[in-house]
Order: structure tokens, then C-alpha cells, then sequence
């Protein structure tokens, strides 16, 4: 249910949100930390990730990069006029963005050839049980739950924390220039895109959840907001885990074969 909120302060002050919302963002920072500051940021950075669990990375977020437009797209479907300033502002955030959002696929693509991952091996590559359920997560909640809720789990957690890693990973040359320099622009935009562009989106969702709930919302939807923000932050964190562990899964495993009598070995 909406109540009034008008935002007085800056976009990007948390104090200018109502305090429930400040709570919720302070209880989830541990969890969104563990996103931002994940060891395959840092290796990345200094341009030491294995060929290997780049490539795994690479593959296993393309659903949630080809599909985020789609859940932009269902949160749309949930806009109503007549219900308040919040929708009228999300109706303006989500067609505004769908868009941006659209073009922000190609540049995957280049990111992903640029580490010889071939458009085919993005779209068929192998995907952990964790990359899956981050997909999946974000489709069921754009699907199913309030707008406030899924734009917390997508437009606030996801892009805000990939934001965050993007200029990270953007803050030293060392990454780029890994790649050749004929393909070193395209295979850089998304990270530079992602570095600068997002400063804001996060920010103007987290306006958007304040709007559409007010100042005292119910317990259950404070819960449900916090639960979709923790979710989003978990399952990146897990499936970043399992592209660290790439290069061990296609590690060679060790053949125990048990002692050939002589007889049947001749």
C-alpha cells in the first residue's frame, strides 16, 4: 500500500529514505559485501582469473543478462496509473531502462568473445546449479511478487552491486589490457558501461520501493523487501563460487582401477 513519501534529501544519501528502508539496507550489507568484494573480483582486477572460470562466468550470468529486460518487462506489466507516485515513476524507470538494458545484451556478447567464448558455447555453456537458481530466482520474484519486492531483488540488488564490482574491476588497466588492443574496446564496454551508468539506478529504485510503500509499511512487506534483497545477494555470491571452482570440475579426475591379474592383462 502507498503512503506519501517524497523524498527532500539527496538521491544518493541513504538518510533520505524513510527508516525502515535505511534498516533494511544496513542489515543486508554484510551479504552485499560478500557480492562486491568476491574473489573472483579480485583476481579479475589484477588480471589473474583463470581462463577457465572467466569463461564460467562469463556463461553462467548470460540468463540474467538476456533476461533482464524480461523482468523489467514484468514489473511493467504491474504498473497501474491512479495508484500513486510511485508507479507513475516506475512506469517512466522500467520503459526508460528496458531499452538501455537491450543493448547492454550485445555487449556480453562482445565482453564474452573477447575471452574466445563463441556467441553458440555462451548461449549452450555449461551452467551451475547456482548460476541456474540466480535466473530463476529473478524470474519467479518479477513474475510473482509485489513490484516493490522484485524491483528490490533486481533494479536495487542486482544492478547496485554490479555497479559496485564493474568500477572495481574498471579502477585499474591491468584487466584490460589483457586483451589484444584490436578487440580491447568492445570487449571493455560493459565493464565501462556498468562502471559509470549504474551510479544512479539503484538509487532511483530504492526511491521507487519508498514511494510504493511509504513510510510505515506492513511487517510482512519490511520482511518480504529484505528477503528479495538477501536472496538476489546469495545467489550471486554462490555462483561466483562455483566459477572459481571451474577449473577444478575440468580438471582431469584420477583413474583407481584396481590391480590387473597378470593372466588378463596378457
Amino acid at each position: 500500500m502507498e503512503s506519501l513519501f517524497v523524498r527532500t534529501g539527496p538521491l544518493l544519501a541513504l538518510t533520505s529514505y524513510p527508516q525502515w528502508l535505511q534498516e533494511i539496507v544496513s542489515e543486508c550489507d554484510d551479504a552485499r559485501h560478500a557480492v562486491v568484494a568476491h574473489e573472483i573480483f579480485r583476481q579479475m582486477h589484477a588480471g589473474v582469473l583463470s581462463p577457465a572460470a572467466m569463461r564460467c562466468f562469463l556463461a553462467s550470468f548470460w540468463p540474467v543478462i538476456e533476461q533482464f529486460p524480461q523482468y523489467m518487462a514484468m514489473n511493467l506489466l504491474k504498473v497501474q496509473y491512479g495508484l500513486g507516485a510511485g508507479h507513475v515513476m516506475a512506469r517512466k524507470y522500467l520503459i526508460r531502462n528496458i531499452r538501455v538494458e537491450q543493448n547492454h545484451v550485445e555487449y556480453w556478447i562482445d565482453w564474452s568473445q573477447g575471452h574466445d567464448l563463441s556467441r553458440d558455447a555462451l548461449l549452450s555453456g555449461w551452467r551451475s546449479n547456482s548460476a541456474d537458481a540466480l535466473s530463476h530466482w529473478c524470474w519467479h520474484t518479477c513474475e510473482r511478487d509485489p513490484l516493490a519486492v522484485a524491483m528490490a531483488a533486481t533494479n536495487f540488488a542486482i544492478e547496485g552491486t554490479t555497479g559496485e564490482w564493474a568500477a572495481f574491476v574498471c579502477s585499474s588497466s591491468t584487466y584490460e589490457n589483457g586483451f589484444p588492443a584490436d578487440v580491447r574496446k568492445p570487449a571493455m564496454k560493459w565493464l565501462r558501461v556498468h562502471a559509470h551508468y549504474d551510479d544512479t539506478h539503484p538509487w532511483e529504485a530504492l526511491e521507487i520501493i519508498a514511494m510504493l510503500l511509504g513510510h510505515q509499511p506492513q511487517a510482512r512487506e519490511i520482511s518480504n523487501v529484505r528477503s528479495a534483497i538477501v536472496k538476489s545477494y546469495q545467489y550471486m555470491s554462490s555462483a561466483f563460487d562455483d566459477c572459481l571452482a571451474e577449473e577444478k570440475r575440468r580438471a582431469p579426475r584420477r583413474q583407481h582401477r584396481p590391480d590387473v591379474p597378470a593372466l588378463l592383462a596378457s
